[in-house]
C-alpha cells in the first residue's frame, strides 16, 4: 500500500496521481488534505511519513508546491528517507542507490504526466542492495 498526502498546493497533483494509481491497481491510503483550503503540509508529510515507518504502508508518496517543505517534514520520521525528484532518472537512482521509501513531488514544478512517470519509475525501481549503498543508508539511520 502507498501513504499519499500533501497540503492545498499539491491538492490537484495528488488528486492526478491518485487516479494514475486507481488505473494501475494500485492500493494507497490518504492521508489528506482533502481540499484546496490552506493548511500545513508538515501535519501531512508527518502523517503519510508515519504510516511508513510504521510499516502500515510499503511506500510513500508527498506533494506540495514545490516539495522541499514536505520532504523535509517527512524525513524528520526515523526510518523515512524522503527523496524530491522532478524527473524520472533521480527517482529510479534514489531506489537503486539510496532505498528511498518515499518521493516527494512539487506540483509547481513537475505536471501531471511527469509526475506520473516519476511515480512510476519510483514504485518500479528495487534497490540495489549493493553493499556500498547498504553501508551508507546505515550510516544515515544512525
Amino acid at each position: 500500500m502507498i501513504a499519499i498526502g500533501s497540503d492545498h498546493g499539491g491538492y490537484d497533483l495528488k488528486m492526478s496521481v491518485i487516479r494514475h494509481l486507481e488505473e494501475q491497481g494500485i492500493p494507497y491510503k490518504d492521508f489528506g488534505c482533502y481540499s484546496k483550503d490552506s493548511c500545513d503540509y508538515p501535519v501531512f508529510g508527518k502523517a503519510a511519513a508515519q504510516a511508513v515507518a510504521d510499516g502500515e504502508c510499503e511506500k510513500g508518496i508527498v506533494i506540495c508546491t514545490t516539495g522541499i517543505g514536505i520532504s523535509i517534514s517527512a524525513n524528520k520520521i526515523r526510518g523515512v528517507r524522503c527523496a524530491l525528484c522532478s524527473e524520472p532518472l533521480s527517482a529510479k537512482m534514489t531506489r537503486l542507490h539510496n532505498d528511498a521509501n518515499m518521493l516527494a513531488l512539487g506540483a509547481g514544478m513537475v505536471g501531471p504526466n511527469m509526475a506520473n512517470e516519476i511515480v512510476d519509475v519510483f514504485l518500479s525501481t528495487d534497490f540495489s542492495n549493493e553493499e556500498r549503498h547498504s553501508r551508507r543508508i546505515a550510516q544515515i539511520e544512525d
